[in-house]
C-alpha cells in the first residue's frame, strides 16, 4: 500500500556533498514525521535526522551543521543535504516515514526504505 523510494547515494571524496531523496508513494491518509537513518559496518542503526510535517528538525550531533533536512509535502518527499563529508559518514542510509492510512480503519505505521549506499573515500 505504501512504498518508500530512496536515491542519491553514491561515492564521494572527503568533504563532498551529496543529496540524497526519498519519496512516499501509494495510498495514504498523510505523511507524519519523516527522517533518515544510517548503519555502517559493524555497527548499530542510528538516527540521522528527522523532521515534522510543519518542518521542525531534529539532528544527530554528529552530523549538526553538516545536514540538512528538509520536505516538500506536496510532493510526498524527505530530502537530506550532506556537506563536508568525511569516511564516518559511510553507510547505508534508511528513509523512514510515519504514515496514516486506512484499511477500513485508520492505522498508524512506520515504513523503511530499501537504503542507498554512500561511501566517502579518497
Amino acid at each position: 500500500q505504501v512504498q518508500l523510494v530512496e536515491s542519491g547515494g553514491g561515492l564521494v571524496l572527503p568533504g563532498g556533498s551529496l543529496r540524497l531523496s526519498c519519496v512516499a508513494s501509494g495510498s495514504f491518509w498523510r505523511v507524519n514525521d519523516m527522517g533518515w537513518y544510517r548503519q555502517a559496518p559493524g555497527k548499530e542503526r542510528e538516527l540521522v535526522a528527522r523532521i515534522t510535517p510543519g518542518g521542525t528538525p531534529k539532528y544527530a550531533d554528529s552530523v549538526k551543521g553538516r545536514f540538512t533536512i528538509s520536505r516538500d509535502n506536496a510532493r510526498d518527499t524527505v530530502y537530506l543535504q550532506m556537506n563536508s563529508l568525511n569516511p564516518e559518514d559511510t553507510a547505508v542510509y534508511y528513509c523512514s516515514a510515519e504514515i496514516a492510512s486506512r484499511v477500513g480503519v485508520l492505522s498508524v505505521n512506520d515504513y523503511w526504505g530499501q537504503g542507498t549506499q554512500v561511501t566517502v573515500s579518497s
